[in-house]
């Protein structure tokens, strides 16, 4: 056999056999950001426990079939279906190495006793497929939990596509791809006319435009959770909806750098624990005058204890300021169509708010092929089950500009609003509740109210905590770094404060050493603290209690039996006097 009848057998047997397999997307060309570490290297974290790779599965993939997601809850379901892995990375620089860690979680410690299915590629765009069979799997396997892609310097774009390839007997779903966005069409102008929920106050909002335009300094806000933060946008600090409108709305009616911008948003966290931060987080302490805040807690309020009450609070706290800001309330939407409009919208009519419904403006036409005038798909929105990618950060920015925009093409004349006795302008009555409007923070650093301190055994301070983009940063801020750190001993943390409505925030985290706290407040047994709630690093806010008058009140935290040795953390309280 000569050179070339070798070389023309080689190009007859296939290849890439695996390719052959059915498969799935998990995802489709997703952009990531290697966002800074402490060690100087870049991570993108994909979280994919408590149902999200299953969401992913939906949303990127197609997948319908309820017994394949079913398998797709557990490491086990996953290797009885999954016959291998296939990573792609595309980067600017083709040469550049990146390691792909696909991590499972361990059922007696989460981080550290599943398997790590670690491999090592380039970022030029060809797939490397990764067997499954051949990976050193753990006994103590609970479920997918993480994808990281860790580059050795930070701030890396590229995109991603991972596939899942199926092993024999199982079908894979069509493969639909999707098409370009066209951003200048009548649909999709229609599409974000549609997020126009309510214009609220509109001389109000023309102030502000009028204000911009004359060049006087106007300051924007935003407090949220997750997406306010810029989970999804990729890199996070610049492709944010947060960011997008701010610097939208100076290009077109700012004089250059008069509009200022604060960026508070915590993921996983409530206006529960927003409005005992706003002060802290917002007007940084009296030394920030916000001209608008954009309010977004539509779709982190499930967990909100009062059911509205915290979230008319908040509105309410900042309603109440000496001179009173535009608030906005934005509703965001998860990929299942969820939100709490209705529970929220309510507070924005009784107050005469604008208001941005992305739900409104993005999920009816979801449901639609693109022969039936579907936009954009799902995919395409959503970076994860909860979180916007780009595009869908875009489109947010893009729904609160056509607010602005609305108002602007008006005959509003803005000279026509003053500030009025916030008596006069705030209705007197609230229609959820409004039991903590006065609400302030205190942790080790701030304790204004004076209230008495003996902190016991929780007398360390904690530097593993909850990290989050402040502003335009892309470096992360700590969260509560003013804590109360117990590490061992049983001598409680004891306070007496007098207040008639008191909140303690205490620390989530997954790690094995950490422990239950009992909550006491005149003696009675409150409430057990478990940091093992959430399952990850997180700020967890509770109420203690809520009383219509102000009394004396001693408060005892004190570790659970069997927990003396454990690790428990106060972040902090809120308290109304």
């Amino acid at each position: 056999m000569n050179y070339f009848e070798k070389m023309m057998k080689k190009q007859i047997a296939p290849a890439d056999p695996v390719a052959k397999r059915p498969f799935f997307y998990l995802l489709q060309e997703k952009e990531i950001f290697a966002g800074p570490r402490s060690d100087n290297r870049g991570v993108q974290f994909l979280y994919m426990d408590n149902g999200r790779l299953i969401d992913s599965a939906k949303i990127a993939g197609n997948v319908k079939d309820e017994a394949m997601l079913e398998l797709l809850k557990t490491t086990q379901g996953l290797r009885k279906m999954v016959h291998s892995i296939g990573v792609s990375v595309s980067a600017k620089e083709r040469d550049r190495k990146v390691d792909f860690i696909f991590q499972m979680y361990g059922k007696t410690d989460v981080y550290h006793s599943g398997t790590v299915i670690s491999h090592t590629m380039r970022c030029d765009g060809i797939e490397q497929v990764y067997f499954l069979d051949e990976e050193n799997w753990s006994e103590d396997d609970k479920e997918p939990g993480q994808i990281r892609f860790e580059f050795d310097t930070p701030e890396v774009l590229a995109t991603v596509n991972i596939k899942l390839y199926l092993k024999d007997g199982f079908d894979a779903p069509e493969v639909i791809e999707d098409s370009d966005i066209d951003y200048d069409s009548e649909a999709y102008k229609n599409m974000i006319a549609g997020s126009l929920l309510s214009k609220g106050n509109a001389a109000a909002v023309k102030k502000v435009i009028d204000k911009a335009r004359n060049g006087e300094n106007v300051t924007f806000a935003y407090i949220g959770g997750s997406i306010t933060q810029g989970a999804g946008a990729v890199p996070i600090h610049t492709n944010c909806y947060a960011y997008q409108s701010y610097k939208a709305f100076a290009d077109k009616y700012g004089s250059g750098d008069n509009v200022r911008f604060i960026k508070a948003g915590i993921g996983g966290t409530s206006s529960e624990l927003g409005m005992i931060r706003f002060e802290r987080d917002v007007l940084n302490y009296g030394t920030s005058v916000p001209d608008l805040v954009v309010v977004e807690f539509a779709v982190n309020d499930e967990g909100d204890e009062t059911n509205g009450v915290c979230y008319e609070s908040l509105v309410r706290k900042i309603l109440k300021l000496p001179q009173p800001p535009v608030v906005l309330l934005l509703f965001m939407v998860f990929s299942y169509d969820w939100n709490l409009q209705d529970r929220l919208s309510p507070v924005g009519y009784h107050y005469d708010l604008p208001m941005v419904s992305i739900k409104d403006a993005v999920t009816e036409q979801f449901l639609f092929s693109k022969e039936e005038g579907r936009i954009l798909s799902k995919n395409q929105f959503f970076y994860d089950v909860f979180h916007p990618g780009n595009i869908g950060h875009r489109i947010t920015a893009e729904c609160i500009m056509h607010l602005f925009e609305e108002i602007d093409s008006e005959d509003v004349n803005s000279k026509d609003i003053h500030i009025m006795d916030n008596k006069v302008q705030l209705p007197q009555d609230a229609i959820i509740g409004a039991d903590f409007e006065d609400v302030h923070l205190l942790d080790r650093q701030d304790n204004a109210i004076n209230a008495v301190i003996d902190c016991g055994d929780f007398n360390g301070r904690d530097s593993e905590l909850q990290s989050v983009e402040r502003d335009k940063d892309v470096m992360q801020t700590p969260q509560f770094p003013e804590n109360w750190l117990h590490t061992t001993g049983d001598r409680p943390f004891v306070m007496k404060i007098k207040c008639k409505s008191l909140l303690i925030i205490f620390k989530d985290s997954a790690a094995c050493d950490v422990g239950k706290a009992c909550l006491y407040v005149d003696g009675s047994l409150i409430a057990t603290l478990d940091p093992h709630e959430v399952g990850w690093v997180h700020c967890n806010a509770k109420i203690m209690l809520d009383d219509r008058e102000s009394h004396e009140h001693e408060i005892v935290v004190r570790m659970a039996e069997g927990c003396e040795s454990m690790l428990f953390t106060i972040l902090g309280f809120g308290y109304v006097v």
